[in-house]
């Protein structure tokens, strides 16, 4: 299954900084832009008032000389009298009476749309109207003039316009402040969002190093709790979970210890009755081969010196165990050629010409090696092969960088996938039927032990074509360091 790493900040740290941050730059930016819309409005607002304001008063002075119905000249003069009286603000005006076209003084009239026209005629009061005119903002005002006293509509509107260039330029203004204070201001947040990741990550990194001691075996660390929060919780659990990790593998080892001793102490006491059962079945063997003895009795007494023969094995691979188990397995190392120590292994043990087993030993591969181990370790392979797996058995010695690799391989049914991780356990049964052997289920874990002794490697694998493969990988001579 292909799985896709998730892109970003790896590290708490920047993770923590990076969330600190965006948290408030949303802040600072929601902050500007409620800021922006409430002073662009007070500002456009302020402008809209005081257009109304200015509006009003100049038609307050300059209406009332206004013959009516007006001339087209009067409404020119109203217009130009507006524009003049205008002054900075730049006023372009223009008059209507009634629905007649407005009629404007300068050149340029002012941009008046239609709905405006049509509001202050519906309305019968001032309207104003934000507008966009040659690429500039504009603001425009229609504004009807009433009789003084009575109050009544006169007929005549006045329409004004006029640049909202400098109310825009104070809008520019704050956007530009807007955008100056955001860097500082994220600036100012990444000290204190440096400050609460120091302050999570801290503890967060006390557990860490303190799950790496736990893992290296240093089962009474201990951390130390502050705070009240989630996290001097989590230390308070991992204390107490240290705590009973170390109950529980100082109780382990006592049993473990209790039983290697116990398994030591049994076969070391059967050692001496064995031996004297040996020395028995040997005679009565001898009386057996000479048919003295009833055919009954003869079956009786081969039966007895096998399972003799058998226990007397259980008893030494038990002590080899112990040995291993003691760290007092002893190792005594020659020179010698891989391919002398198999040639031995396989005459020793009937095998150099049985047709079940071949041996393929094409170049020197020298080692610096125990030879008594490392014959356990081949017998204990090949024998395993002959019993469980099939023929034929090859034995196969190659040299490989600075490692001699032993494999030994069958052509048998293959060991069971779920039995594959602890081949090498002890008195492990693949076969739960199983329960009687000619072995002591010690064979392949006291080969693993040696292997392990030799700085080596002992691997099981089932090969593609069938069969298993045990590969035993050792350091050459001259990898080892030492001499002869």
């Amino acid at each position: 299954m292909l799985r896709l790493r998730p892109r970003g900040p790896r590290g708490l740290r920047v993770r923590l900084v990076v969330a600190f941050l965006l948290a408030a730059a949303f802040g600072a930016l929601l902050t500007a832009g409620l800021t922006f819309h409430r002073a662009r409005a007070a500002i456009l607002e302020r402008a809209e008032d005081t257009a109304v304001s200015e509006l009003r008063t100049q038609l307050d002075s300059l209406a009332p000389d206004l013959n009516l119905p007006p001339r087209t000249e009067d409404l020119r003069a109203l217009s130009r009298r507006i524009d003049q009286a205008g002054g900075s603000r730049g006023w372009h005006s223009a008059a209507a009476y009634r629905d007649g076209e407005p009629v404007a003084a300068s050149p340029e009239p002012p941009p008046v749309p239609e709905e405006l026209r049509e509001e202050v005629r519906e309305s019968g009061q001032a309207v104003h109207q934000r507008v966009e005119h040659d690429g500039r903002p504009w603001l425009t005002l229609g504004m009807p003039v009433v009789y003084a006293g009575a109050g009544a509509p006169s007929g005549l509107t006045v329409y004004a316009a006029f640049p909202l260039d400098d109310d825009q330029a104070d809008i520019a203004a704050l956007v530009t402040a807007a955008q100056a204070g955001a860097v500082p201001a994220l600036g100012l947040a990444l000290v204190p969002a440096l400050f609460a990741a120091r302050g999570v990550l801290r503890p967060v990194r006390r557990l860490r190093h303190g799950a790496e001691r736990i893992a290296a075996g240093e089962l009474d660390t201990r951390l130390a709790t502050e705070g009240r929060d989630e996290l001097a919780d989590l230390t308070r659990s991992f204390n107490a979970m240290a705590e009973t990790l170390e109950k529980d593998a100082a109780e382990l080892r006592r049993m473990e210890a209790g039983a290697r001793r116990f398994a030591a102490d049994v076969a070391h006491e059967l050692r001496t009755p064995l031996a004297a059962m040996a020395a028995v079945t040997e005679v009565l063997d001898e009386d057996a081969a000479s048919g003295v003895l009833p055919p009954d009795t003869e079956d009786a007494v081969r039966l007895i010196s096998e399972e003799i023969r058998t226990l007397a094995r259980t008893v030494e691979d038990l002590m080899e165990v112990s040995r291993f188990d003691a760290g007092a397995a002893p190792l005594h190392r020659e020179d010698v050629d891989l391919r002398t120590l198999v040639t031995k292994t396989l005459q020793l043990r009937g095998w150099a010409h049985d047709e079940r087993v071949r041996a393929d030993l094409p170049d020197p591969v020298p080692v610096r090696v125990d030879p008594r181990r490392i014959d356990v370790v081949l017998g204990n392979l090949v024998a395993n092969a002959l019993h469980h797996g099939g023929p034929p058995v090859t034995v196969t010695v190659r040299a490989r960088a600075d490692r001699a690799v032993v494999t030994v391989a069958d052509r048998g049914p293959g060991i069971p996938d779920e039995a594959l991780p602890h081949v090498f356990d002890r008195f492990y049964k693949a076969d739960a039927a199983r329960t009687r052997s000619s072995g002591s289920g010690l064979g392949l874990a006291i080969a693993h032990e040696n292997a392990v002794l030799h700085g080596g490697t002992l691997t099981a694998a089932n090969l593609p074509g069938g069969g298993a493969a045990f590969t035993l990988n050792l350091p050459s001579a001259a990898a080892t360091g030492e001499q002869p």
